[in-house]
């Protein structure tokens, strides 16, 4: 299952809305709380004056880069100033010039459908899809790849190309208030690139994020956290009155339509680096300022559970959960789509944020059930004629209770998704759904395992093969 990453590093309408949400009174100007059913910021950073933490200077932009030439010199005295001012709250110096501009929305669109999603197939997100409905979080026709196009297009207000070392704004020929802020935040990427090589040192590229997904989660969530923070540090001490009212005018104007009708857990899960990501990093800056953040970069998250618990980073290490391949046995027509680490975030997801309301579980037991979690592996199987499926996920829990709070809740989501159970028993309950076949929730000491399959021989073909429940 791709949790889909755009390596290229953005910053999102809706979460600038919220971000703007959790802005105090500043400068006479009420930034109202938009009608909207946001995930807020649990930590709200105020900051009248920010030190630095190191000595930051900033090259500037001795030439004029390719790309610039359609800015005027005002806008480029702006962007230099806020260069500057981003470099002096991180006390990261800039090394390098960039490319930056700024881009209209149907210039974003085409950046989105020819360059995102270039490689991102109708196939690969037909299989996205499968596996998406399999947990519950997609309807099975969702047309995945649509709506990334569509949603992307809608919400993108600015990115950082970590390959070509672009930067844009969206916005036209606009820069004002909101275009500004915006600039603050991609310039911090520009810098965290400088520094700490995204791509290479920080390993945020395709080809590894396609293989954990979840260490990319959390790193994304580090990177956006300490640009999120840092743009709200750069809001406090060196936004205008007019950009303030620009934020104003912006957010009682905003509708956001593709987001609004997205899946409910496609609603948390774009919001997780910034939201999530930013009460992580302004936990490091509690605690060590911004060198503790900067020896985040060194010593990176690797799990979604620290960005939900910073108090488990960075010594919490998950457990390594072996999945064997459940292929063997089976006849040639049979393919592994997918292996890969669901964390504890898409665990909470799964239980409480599905498609369909009749069996989300309530959010807190939800939190609760899936903050105990130490380590997964999944494994999503498919037969060459489309036919069939084997999906097993075996996950591994912390203390004595915390195996028996996600056993139970996900015996309670089970009941009210698939029904009445052919088996219910202390360790093992059973399902027979018209539209998963069969389905089976057992319990072993410490762990916990889910299979689903399109058949009852293919389920107890993954039990006699995996063992030990």
């Amino acid at each position: 299952m791709s949790k889909k990453v755009i390596i290229t590093i953005v910053v999102l309408v809706v979460t600038a809305c919220a971000l703007f949400s959790a802005l105090l009174i500043i400068g006479g100007v009420a930034l109202l709380r938009a009608q909207k059913n946001y995930t807020q910021p649990t930590s709200v950073v105020v900051v009248p004056q920010v030190q630095p933490t190191k000595a930051a200077t900033s090259t500037g932009a001795t030439d004029t880069p390719e790309g610039e030439s359609s800015l005027s010199p005002e806008v480029l005295a702006q962007m230099d100033e806020i260069q500057s001012q981003v470099s002096e709250i991180r006390g990261l110096p800039q090394k390098t010039d960039l490319i930056r501009d700024l881009m209209t929305p149907a210039e974003l669109e085409d950046k989105v459908v020819n360059d995102f999603f270039k490689d991102y197939t109708e196939e690969d997100a037909a299989s996205d899809t499968e596996i998406l409905s399999r947990l519950g979080l997609l309807k099975s026709d969702f047309n995945l790849l649509q709506f990334y196009l569509d949603l992307y297009s809608e919400q993108i207000a600015g990115f950082y190309d970590s390959e070509t070392k672009e930067m844009y704004v969206i916005g036209g020929e606009n820069f004002g208030g909101t275009e500004r802020m915006t600039y603050a935040h991609e310039f911090n990427h520009a810098l965290q690139d400088q520094h700490y090589d995204l791509e290479n040192g920080m390993k945020l590229n395709d080809d590894y994020c396609e293989t954990d997904t979840e260490y990319c989660a959390a790193v994304s969530a580090l990177i956006e956290g300490d640009s999120t923070n840092t743009e709200t540090y750069w809001f406090y001490q060196y936004a205008t009155d007019q950009d303030r009212q620009d934020v104003f005018d912006f957010q009682s104007d905003y509708s956001s339509p593709v987001y609004d009708s997205a899946p409910a857990y496609m609603k948390e899960d774009f919001l997780f680096p910034y939201v999530k990501g930013q009460v992580f990093v302004q936990s490091l800056i509690d605690a060590g300022g911004w060198d503790a953040v900067d020896a985040a970069y060194a010593n990176p998250p690797v799990t979604t559970e620290q960005i939900l618990h910073p108090e488990k980073y960075p010594d919490n290490k998950p457990v390594v959960v072996d999945m064997p391949d459940l292929t063997a046995g089976l006849d040639g027509s049979w393919e592994e789509l997918d292996r890969n680490v669901m964390g504890e975030w898409y665990t909470y997801l799964i239980l409480a944020r599905g498609w369909n309301p009749q069996f989300n579980m309530d959010d807190a037991e939800s939190q609760k059930a899936a903050a105990g979690w130490d380590g997964d592996t999944y494994v999503y199987y498919g037969s060459t004629d489309s036919t069939g499926y084997l999906f097993a996920w075996r996950s591994t829990w912390e203390g004595k209770t915390d195996p028996n709070e996600y056993f139970d809740l996900s015996r309670k989501y089970g009941l009210a998704r698939w029904g009445i159970p052919d088996v219910n028993n202390t360790n093992v309950v059973s399902w027979t759904s018209a539209t998963d076949g069969k389905v089976t929730l057992r319990r072993s000491g410490s762990d916990v395992l889910w299979v689903m399959g399109s058949s009852q021989d293919l389920v107890d073909h993954a039990l006699e093969v995996i063992g030990d429940f």
